[in-house]
C-alpha cells in the first residue's frame, strides 16, 4: 500500500485528517505513531471546529519542521529553511484544494465542496 492509500485507511478508521497524514510518515520520524497521534489530535476539522486551518495540511506543515528543523535549541537556525519548505507546502495545497481553511474546502458556508477530505489527505501526503 503506497503512503497516500495508507493515511486514507487510517482516516477511515477513525483518525482524523492531521492524524491520518503525521502518522502515515511514523516510520520516518523519530516520534512514535502514538505521539504524533496525540500532537495531531487537535488539529482535526480544522482545529476542531472548521474554522482553521485544514488538518491534513497542518500536519503536513508539522512534517516539514519534523524534517527541516536542526534542533539547535541553544542557537534555532533553521526556521528560514523550515518557513521556505512551509510556505510552498500551503502554496501548493491552496492550489489543489481550493482553499487552506477547513470551513471553506468543506463548502459549510457556500454548499459547494472545494475538495473532499480524503482528497485534501492525499494531496498533504504528496506534499509532505
Amino acid at each position: 500500500m503506497n503512503r497516500e492509500d495508507y493515511a486514507v485507511s487510517l482516516r477511515n478508521r477513525g483518525y482524523n485528517c492531521a492524524q491520518a497524514v503525521i502518522c502515515a510518515f511514523a516510520d520516518q520520524c523519530d516520534l512514535s505513531e502514538e505521539q504524533l497521534f496525540a500532537v495531531s489530535e487537535c488539529f482535526g476539522s480544522g482545529l476542531g471546529c472548521t474554522e482553521g486551518t485544514c488538518g491534513a495540511l497542518t500536519a503536513a506543515c508539522m512534517l516539514a519542521g519534523l524534517t527541516t528543523s536542526s534542533r539547535h535549541l541553544d542557537h534555532p537556525d533553521s526556521k528560514a529553511r523550515t518557513y521556505m519548505t512551509e510556505r510552498n507546502v500551503i502554496h501548493d495545497f491552496k492550489q489543489q484544494a481550493g482553499a487552506l481553511v477547513c470551513r471553506d474546502i468543506k463548502g459549510l458556508d457556500t454548499g459547494k465542496v472545494l475538495c473532499e477530505c480524503e482528497e485534501c489527505v492525499r494531496i498533504a501526503v504528496r506534499l509532505a
